[in-house]
């Protein structure tokens, strides 16, 4: 198959991501992914490991006059995201992903890219590959399932790895250097519903709600993104004011770490044409709102198919109720730096169907007595409304050490290199470097990468000019690590 990113620069980086592209890669199922690991670092001839839960370590010894420095652990995930339009005919278990270049950009046809992280993984896998870079000793640890729940990261045993220094690739904004995150938990809340009878002689229809932004729930929750599963759960509660109906079914996103960009529901009414204005005049008003954020925003209904059950009224009534005051996006911003967000909560996906409820939702937060009181609130939530509520998948967050000696190094590089200095910071999304550093506390952690768009949707691209930068940065920093 012709590689459409042959003719871009730097050629040794989208060659390599052209390869990993190549290869189905979906959180909790990279397998394949690290047998490739596997084989390229024994191809080069490297030592490589490759641990139970598919993590995998490749060593490269130090180039002559760089043994006295201090070791460096490069660090990336190998999973990617997996989500698409719902117009895309596409097999994410068999298929690669189909590329191609839009100006200064790298996109996917109709899903997402697998720049997060498959640019960190090229990068790496470029250093390993090159014979004549300069470097000191140097390890690149490949982990698994970042994105659903950093089993790779918390399944690293003491001593499989070694660095002094860990270069983490996960960043987004190539003017960035990140040096905290915040931490997580997943909060699930499921019911069982009596499936109750339609009544005779009821209208079904289908409403559809997409065109949304989506994006990444801790980076872009900031944005205040509409989110499909809050959009559609209030349209169905203003409905339900003035009209008639039976809820069948509803769904919504799929993957807690996506902010939801399309829902979809069925409902029985008893009068056609009452629905009908009402719906027009809830989505109208609706439209008008979000205009500004979310322009491409589409409501519509279509007549569909019988059905023979759906919830009762009360039922109904205490699901409606608890969506709509399930809270949504952000919950705190940060006391001590200016437009970070410090706590929020996605509710990434709602499935209401043959009698049973699961609402899964994502919160994060750089505090963890914080993330404790979301926790509280959204439990609470769920339990007036009748859910059982399980809390799991927790991570916590990474502290700043903003004087820790790779900082100021990468700091001067990067001024001396673009004329300008570098955005030291935190983000508000799980970035590996926490459970890490609670692993090996000893290491200095940085994260940095190139600039990447729409994250965690179909809209994720990556800028070559950018990855142009961020190459240069990368080999300057391993050229000037800190001597032992």
């Amino acid at each position: 198959m012709k590689n459409p990113l042959q003719h871009i620069e730097p050629k040794e980086i989208w060659a390599h991501f052209n390869l990993i592209n190549a290869i189905p890669r979906a959180s909790k199922k990279e397998q394949a992914i690290s047998n490739f690991m596997v084989s390229f670092g024994q191809n080069l001839g490297l030592e490589t490991v490759q641990n139970k839960a598919l993590n995998v370590l490749i060593k490269k010894p130090a180039t002559a006059g760089y043994e006295n420095r201090k070791k460096v652990t490069l660090q990336s995930h190998l999973d990617m995201v997996h989500q698409k339009n719902n117009d895309t005919v596409f097999d994410f278990d068999t298929q690669g992903i189909n590329m191609f270049v839009d100006g200064d950009w790298v996109k996917a046809k109709g899903t997402t890219l697998g720049a997060d992280n498959g640019l960190g993984v090229a990068a790496i896998m470029s250093i390993l590959a090159d014979k004549n870079m300069e470097h000191p000793d140097l390890e690149a640890l490949f982990t698994i399932d970042e994105e659903t729940g950093m089993t790779g990261a918390f399944e690293l045993q003491p001593g499989f790895i070694s660095g002094d220094i860990l270069l983490n690739l996960d960043t987004e904004e190539d003017d960035e250097i990140t040096i905290g995150c915040a931490g997580g938990i997943d909060i699930t809340a499921t019911k069982t519903y009596h499936l109750t009878p339609i009544k005779p002689d009821s209208y079904f229809y289908s409403i559809t709600l997409n065109g949304l932004n989506g994006g990444h729930s801790g980076m872009d929750i900031i944005k205040g993104l509409g989110n499909a599963n809050k959009l559609i759960t209030r349209i169905l509660f203003e409905l339900q004011k003035n009209i008639n109906f039976q809820l069948v079914s509803l769904q919504g996103g799929n993957l807690r770490n996506a902010i939801p960009r399309e829902a979809e529901c069925v409902i029985a009414v008893d009068n056609q044409q009452k629905f009908q204005q009402n719906f027009v005049d809830i989505t109208s008003k609706l439209k008008t709102e979000w205009q500004t954020k979310e322009p491409n925003l589409i409501v519509n209904y279509k007549n569909t198919e019988s059905s023979v059950s759906g919830l009762d009224v009360k039922e109904q009534d205490q699901l409606l109720n608890t969506l709509y005051a399930c809270h949504n996006g952000v919950y705190t911003m940060d006391a001590n730096i200016d437009g970070l967000v410090a706590t929020s909560n996605n509710v990434a996906s709602v499935k209401v169907e043959n009698g049973s409820i699961i609402i899964a939702c994502l919160t994060r937060s750089s505090i963890e007595s914080e993330k404790e009181d979301l926790t509280n609130k959204l439990t609470a939530t769920f339990n007036l409304g009748g859910f059982i509520v399980q809390t799991d998948g927790a991570y916590p967050g990474w502290q700043p050490n903003p004087k820790s000696s790779i900082l100021q190094t990468m700091e001067e590089i990067y001024q001396d290199l673009f004329d300008h200095k570098p955005n030291v910071n935190a983000c508000h999304a799980g970035l590996e470097c926490g459970i890490i550093g609670e692993h090996y506390p000893h290491m200095e952690m940085v994260s940095f990468g190139p600039t990447i768009r729409g994250a965690h949707s179909p809209d994720e691209r990556a800028s070559i000019t950018s990855t142009q930068k961020f190459w240069c940065f990368l080999t300057e920093i391993l050229k000037n690590i800190p001597h032992k």
